[in-house]
């Protein structure tokens, strides 16, 4: 799923997206609280993750305008505030889930995927398709017409970047960003290893290709011959 976290706290952020990813999740990270409904308006993610306590804006009302916005993201509060209006009101202004600090990572872990469980956010959109390819983003599920295909963490995340941007190139560094939350360039060929991959999967047993390298940008996946 792809996850937007919403916190201040350097090290907490650092935490939580480190296990995110390494649970097949893709992660954006923002400090503050205007560039978090910025982002949770402009993209189409299937979970916020909250401080309360934020520069710019406050979570409670990130997320408040957001519902007010018609946006059904679910809404994982994870704050120091733990007493039980604070539970309330995070509740009551649209929150899906209230976990409070200190927290226990599998416990967090638990509570994204039962939120990625819940039928409201499959109707977001969570079926992501390109030709006769279709990725249940909740089920971690992946089809090219009547087969299953089964594809590892990364090789799934990679996927579901490359679906969400249909049509578009997505370029190396862009990847390396989303899929394994890098911010430089290893110089390794990390990319290129697992396209070959997931090419081998869901491209090369069947008649038509999806995955395209666009020379010099990226890459791209498209359901036009």
């Amino acid at each position: 799923m792809r996850v937007l976290i919403v916190e201040d706290d350097k090290d907490t952020a650092l935490y939580v997206a480190k296990g995110l990813v390494q649970a097949g999740h893709t992660i954006d990270v923002v400090s503050d609280g205007k560039d978090g409904l910025t982002l949770a308006i402009r993209e189409n993610y299937d979970i916020v993750i909250l401080d309360r306590m934020l520069p710019g804006l406050d979570g409670l009302s990130l997320a408040r305008t957001l519902r007010s916005a018609g946006s059904r993201v679910s809404i994982l509060f994870l704050t120091s505030l733990g007493g039980v209006n604070d539970r309330v009101q995070g509740l009551d202004v649209g929150g899906d889930d209230y976990l409070v600090k200190p927290f226990a990572f599998a416990e967090l872990l638990a509570r994204v995927n039962a939120l990625g469980r819940r039928p409201p956010m499959r109707a977001e959109g969570d079926i992501l398709r390109a030709g006769d390819l279709e990725l249940d983003v909740a089920r971690r599920a992946v089809r090219r017409g009547k087969d299953r295909i089964d594809l590892k963490p990364k090789e799934l995340v990679l996927l579901e970047v490359l679906l969400r941007n249909k049509g578009r190139v997505v370029t190396r560094t862009m990847l390396l960003e989303r899929v394994w939350g890098f911010h430089f360039d290893p110089r390794t060929s990390v990319v290129e290893t697992h396209i070959s991959r997931l090419r081998a999967k869901i491209d090369r047993p069947f008649a038509r290709p999806l995955i395209h390298t666009v020379r010099g940008s990226g890459y791209s996946i498209n359901d036009n011959p």
